[in-house]
């Protein structure tokens, strides 16, 4: 397994904005051994229309359309079945990884013999400026410590599905990202945590994470309908994550000059 191919999963709706950056990150990277599966959540915007363009100009770009929508987990998961790689990688269409990405963490995997890996990753502005601000990843992550709060960032994520088999998403509006990551450490054993900072997340006004009510409701739902906890394990288990995401995740974040 010297070179490896990475399928890439990007689902996208109304992505036109953002998407030909999200795509070019991944042109960019230094690790070549790759293939780029989009699919397009019955986007109303020219997002379908930019993918063609690189798909008729890479052939490692492939994109599939849904014909209504369904959902980032539901994309994510057509992707997935359509994946050909030995390893899985995600990235969301206004999202962006720096050249590096691919190739430090498969050069990370073989010499730590890691099945999960994961990395720290810088924020963005809406409009693309730097924040100022750095997600430190944890230098290990295991299913006690994720099933407390989302400590791997999507953008960051790749996992061996040669070893591991593919993992997919419950089919839930938000934070399918987390239930996955959850299943895929289940399966594979602790994820490990990469310092350097690998890409680069966009804070966009109305997301999950910067509406604490919805994310809460969310949480709850992967713990009572995909987890399986009763009401009360459920809610126990929301009180753990509220202590867990603001005293102790938050100290991930760093200021940077």
């Amino acid at each position: 397994m010297q070179n490896p191919l990475v399928s890439v999963i990007m689902p996208a709706y109304n992505s036109n904005e953002f998407i030909s950056q999200a795509i070019e990150s991944v042109i960019a990277q230094q690790y070549k051994n790759w293939e780029l599966i989009i699919v397009d959540d019955a986007s109303k915007d020219a997002t379908v229309n930019t993918v063609r363009n690189y798909v008729n100009k890479d052939a490692r770009i492939k994109i599939f359309r849904n014909e209504i929508n369904y959902g980032a987990g539901y994309s994510r998961n057509k992707a997935i079945k359509e994946a050909a790689g030995e390893f899985i990688a995600f990235l969301d269409a206004d999202d962006l990884w720096k050249p590096e990405k691919l190739s430090q963490q498969l050069k990370f995997c073989l010499e730590n013999k890691a099945k999960i890996v994961f990395s720290s990753y810088d924020r963005i502005s809406e409009n693309g400026e730097s924040l100022n601000e750095i997600i430190e990843a944890l230098p290990f992550v295991n299913y006690s410590k994720l099933i407390k709060s989302n400590y791997i960032g999507n953008l960051t994520g790749m996992y061996n599905a040669a070893k591991i088999g593919k993992v997919y998403h419950p089919e839930i509006r938000k934070r399918q990202d987390w239930a996955m990551w959850l299943e895929v450490i289940k399966k594979g054993g602790t994820a490990h945590g990469m310092e350097e900072s690998l890409a680069l997340y966009r804070k966009r006004k109305g997301s999950v994470s910067e509406n604490k009510l919805e994310m809460v409701s969310y949480n709850y739902k992967i713990y009572n309908k995909v987890l399986g906890f009763g009401k009360l394990k459920s809610m126990y288990w929301i009180l753990v994550f509220l202590g867990e995401h603001f005293f102790v995740k938050s100290r991930q974040v760093k200021s940077v000059d």
